[in-house]
C-alpha cells in the first residue's frame, strides 16, 4: 500500500469544526460516555494545578485544551491493546478503568501508588490498563511502541499499540528510527502526534521546515492523516480507522492531531514569556470541550442541565478522592529494595538489612547528631 497523506487543510483555528447534521445512536453514546471523561480530566486537572501550587504536590502536566485528542485517541482501543504515552496520556488511564485514587496516589508519590512513588507525578502508568511508563525523555518511547507491535505480530496476536508523541518529538532521533522500523516490519503501531503548537516554548512554525507533520510519517512509507484533534468526532473516526488497519495487518499508521496547548507546558512554566495572549484567545474558541459539548445539545442528548450535574457529581468524585489519597503515608524506605531482582543477591540483601539496622536506630539518635 502507498503511503499517502490527507488532510484538513490549513483553516484558521478559530473556525468551528464541521459538524454532520446527524450521527448514528451509538456514535452519540461513545461520544457521550468520552465527553464525560473529558470533563472529569478538565476538573481533575485544575484541580491538581491548585494542590501544586499549594505545595502538596511537586509538579504536573496538564491536558489543558488536549482532551478530545487524547481521550478520543484511546477510546477506539480495545482492553487487549497497549499504550506507549507522553505527557499528557495519562488520563486514558482513567478512561479505560483505571482506579482515580490509585491514579492520584501516583501524582502525590505516596505508599499508595503501586509504583512505590519511583516516577515523576503525571507519568502514571499500570499493567492492569496496558499503559507503560514514559521516561520523560522525548520520543524515546517510540521505538519501544514499535518493539511491542513487531513482538505481538510475531506471536500472531491481535495486538495493536498506540504510540503518543508531540510535534517536538518529531525532529528527534528516535522518531525517525521508530517510523523506519514500523513501516519496515508493518508492526501493527499507530503513532498519535499531539501537535499542540507548542514543545514547551519553541513553536512548531520554528522546530520544522515541514508544511504538515503528517508529511514525515509519509515520508517513511507509513499512511498518514492529519485530524482536527479538537473535534472528538473527527478524532475517534481518524484514530477507529487507524486501529482497525493496523490490527488487520496493513502495518503502521500516523495520525497528527492539530490542537493546542491551552495551559502551561507543565507547573514549572510560564507561557506568557514566550507566546501570545492573542494566539491563546483564538484557541480558546475552540475548547474541545465547548465543541463537543454544543455538538451533543444539537444532538438533543445533552442539556445545560445535565451538564450541571454531570460537574458536580465528577467535582465531589475527585475531592473525595483526593483526600483518600492523601491520607496515605509515604512509601516505606525498605521499598526501595523491592522489584529489583526475582532472586535478591547478597549484596541487596545485606544493604536492606544495613537499612533495617539504620532505621531502627535512628529514632533514638539525637537531632543533628
Amino acid at each position: 500500500m502507498a503511503a499517502r497523506t490527507e488532510s484538513l487543510g490549513r483553516a484558521h483555528p478559530a473556525a468551528r469544526a464541521k459538524r454532520e447534521p446527524s450521527a448514528p445512536a451509538a456514535d452519540l453514546e461513545r461520544e457521550l460516555r468520552v465527553y464525560r471523561h473529558m470533563v472529569l480530566l478538565r476538573l481533575l486537572d485544575e484541580r491538581m494545578l491548585t494542590l501544586q501550587r499549594q505545595g502538596r504536590v511537586g509538579f504536573y502536566g496538564s491536558c489543558y485544551g488536549q482532551e478530545a485528542a487524547t481521550l478520543g485517541s484511546a477510546a477506539v482501543l480495545d482492553a487487549g491493546d497497549w499504550i506507549f504515552p507522553a505527557l499528557r496520556e495519562g488520563g486514558a488511564m482513567l478512561l479505560r478503568g483505571y482506579p482515580l485514587v490509585s491514579y492520584l496516589c501516583q501524582i502525590f508519590g505516596n505508599s499508595g501508588d503501586p509504583t512505590k512513588g519511583r516516577q515523576m507525578p503525571s507519568h502514571q502508568a499500570a499493567a492492569s490498563v496496558h499503559q507503560v511508563s514514559w521516561s520523560s525523555v522525548i520520543g524515546t518511547q517510540l521505538p519501544q511502541a514499535v518493539g511491542a507491535a513487531h513482538a505481538a505480530r510475531l506471536r500472531g496476536e491481535p495486538t495493536v499499540v498506540m504510540a503518543y508523541l508531540g510535534d517536538g518529538a518529531t525532529s528527534s532521533a528516535d522518531f525517525h528510527h521508530a517510523l523506519t522500523f514500523a513501516a519496515r516490519l508493518k508492526a501493527p503501531v499507530v503513532f498519535c502526534c499531539q501537535n499542540n503548537q507548542w514543545s514547551i516554548s519553541l513553536p512548531v512554525s520554528r522546530q520544522t521546515a515541514a508544511p504538515e507533520l503528517a508529511l514525515k510519517g509519509a515520508a517513511y512509507g507509513v499512511p498518514s492523516k492529519r485530524v482536527d484533534g479538537n473535534d472528538l468526532a473527527a478524532v475517534l473516526e481518524a484514530a477507529g480507522e487507524a486501529v482497525a488497519a493496523a490490527r488487520a495487518g496493513e502495518g503502521p499508521r500516523f495520525l497528527e492531531l492539530l490542537t493546542y496547548r491551552l495551559g502551561a507546558h507543565s507547573s514549572s512554566d510560564d507561557p506568557t514569556r514566550y507566546r501570545d495572549q492573542k494566539e491563546v484567545d483564538r484557541w480558546l474558541a475552540r475548547d474541545p470541550l465547548q465543541l463537543e459539548r454544543l455538538r451533543l445539545v444539537e444532538a438533543g442528548v445533552w442539556d445545560e442541565e445535565r451538564e450541571g450535574a454531570l460537574r458536580g457529581e465528577q467535582a465531589e468524585v475527585i475531592a473525595r478522592a483526593v483526600a483518600e489519597a492523601e491520607a496515605f503515608p509515604p512509601p516505606s524506605p525498605e521499598t526501595l529494595f523491592e522489584d529489583l531482582y526475582a532472586d535478591p543477591p547478597w549484596i541487596v540483601s545485606e544493604q536492606r538489612e544495613a537499612l533495617r539496622a539504620e532505621l531502627a536506630e535512628a529514632p533514638r539518635k539525637k537531632p543533628g547528631a
